[in-house]
């Protein structure tokens, strides 16, 4: 049985664990096999789109939970302030 079903679709974060250290991955939850799932970002990059799949296997995940759209967004720049 899938354990994150209700998830696929949606923007989520995972914590996982490679190793001896914990990694974190942010994209849309794309498919859970009942073994592992997938998230997949697509982006662009020299003028060209792009995507990225990683597959974390179920006994890796730390943690997986819904994520909101702007918190994933990096960070805007505060504009420069004016000097008089």
């Amino acid at each position: 049985m899938a354990r994150y079903a209700a998830l696929v679709g949606k923007r989520v974060e995972a914590l996982y664990r490679a190793g001896d250290i914990h990694l974190s991955a942010v994209g849309t939850l794309v498919t859970d096999t009942g073994k592992a799932v997938f998230l997949e970002e697509r982006f662009a990059q020299g003028g060209k789109n792009k995507t990225m799949r990683v597959e974390i296997p179920y006994e890796y995940v730390v943690r997986l939970a819904e994520t909101r759209e702007e918190s994933a967004a990096s960070p805007q720049p505060a504009p420069p302030k004016k000097r008089r």
